[in-house]
């Protein structure tokens, strides 16, 4: 009886001591709080990681970029996006942190817009307009997963022909890049059988402080636009494009965010803080910095480089202070800033807009390097 008791002794230390325990990422997430199935697909975490040090972590599910870590002034890795700790929690969310937009970013009056004497409609989930593609746009897709290397997840995903209203079966490529510069580069693609309107962009949530639960007021905005496109009550483009010149509108030099965010200045009021569209003097230049944006308490700056002629730059005037985060944080009001590289608001619906048609033959390309940079 002994000598049977000490066999099975032995075998449970051999059993336990084979049960690694799961080692979790730099920022604390476990893959296996990612593993679950959505759309009849396999959710997941990928892990990019360059030579750096640096990593990002991307789950399938709406293509979101769940954390990026990144060194402060002082050398401590730093997550510098909000986001959630396990797949249950970002599906019972109807926020897009991290996520991937469309079929298109921003808003369209009224939910419908006309192509080819062809009037669409679509879902109308923002004051009677149709924001980020409706309530169940790409944010909520699972898409395929492919990690290339150890810097390089693509993802694809079909949207098909009338999906949420829109036209034509769309194919999609989004490639995260995280590179030896520490950057994360977002490389978009798109083709149509049908004319279509497309507008791709990403939904991650910054707030490079390193301290959880903080506001994003002290820090500082740069933003490279001469111009800007004002909105009505309802956040949509009155088609005008005005000079920032003499209004809190003009980002050209550094100012902190909370500098001016609660005046008395029209479109402020009508947005309740910063959520514009300006447009970039870079021209869809990806070599002329964009906008850029630093926190005094990490050192840690953000430059944003794009392809594309306009960036919304909101400040989560729209957070409520209940979502609770990684780690528990609980995210207060204007605890995070969004600057989502896009063409403008409501182009489909507005002739003097750059045009967002695309036809079949023609292949829809976009760039975004989210690029983190130390001040020490």
């Amino acid at each position: 009886m002994k000598k049977l008791f000490i066999t099975a002794l032995a075998a449970c230390t051999l059993f336990a001591c084979t049960q690694k325990k799961e080692e979790a990422t730099l920022s604390g997430l476990l893959k296996s709080n990612f593993v679950s199935e959505v759309e009849g697909k396999p959710t997941a975490l990928y892990v990019l990681k360059n030579k750096n040090g640096l990593e990002a972590c991307i789950t399938n599910y709406g293509g979101r970029m769940v954390s990026l870590m990144a060194p402060d002034k002082n050398g401590k890795m730093t997550d510098v996006v909000l986001g959630y700790d396990s797949i249950s929690d970002y599906l019972k969310s109807d926020g897009n942190f991290g996520a991937l937009i469309g079929r298109y970013g921003n808003r369209i009056a009224q939910g419908k817009f006309s192509l080819d004497s062809v009037e669409y409609q679509l879902p109308q989930n923002n004051n009677g307009h149709c924001l980020h593609g409706g309530p169940e746009g790409y944010h909520t897709r699972l898409w395929d997963a492919k990690q290339l290397n150890d810097q390089t997840l693509e993802l694809t995903y079909l949207s098909k022909d009338g999906e949420a209203g829109f036209p034509g079966n769309l194919q999609i490529k989004v490639t995260y890049t995280l590179t030896d510069d520490n950057a994360i580069e977002l490389a978009y693609e798109a083709e149509t059988d049908k004319p279509t309107v497309v507008n791709l962009t990403n939904h991650s949530y910054f707030n490079l402080s390193g301290v959880p639960g903080s506001t994003i007021l002290d820090h500082d905005i740069m933003i490279n636009a001469d111009t800007y496109t004002p909105v009505d009550s309802l956040l949509i483009p009155t088609g005008e494009t005005p000079s920032v010149e003499g209004t809190p509108m003009d980002l050209r030099n550094p100012i902190a965010i909370g500098a001016q965010i609660d005046s008395t200045f029209e479109q402020l009021v009508k947005g309740r803080g910063y959520d514009h569209n300006w447009i970039l003097n870079s021209k869809g230049d990806i070599n002329v910095l964009a906008a850029k944006a630093t926190s005094p308490t990490s050192g840690i700056s953000l430059e944003v480089y794009t392809s594309e002629p306009g960036v919304q730059f909101y400040t989560g005037n729209f957070m409520t202070g209940e979502d609770k985060g990684k780690g528990g944080a609980v995210y207060p009001h204007r605890g995070a800033f969004c600057l989502e590289t896009q063409h403008y608001p409501d182009s489909p619906n507005q002739p003097a807009f750059p045009s967002t048609v695309l036809r079949p033959g023609e292949k829809y390309t976009s760039k975004c390097i989210y690029k983190l940079v130390v001040n020490k």
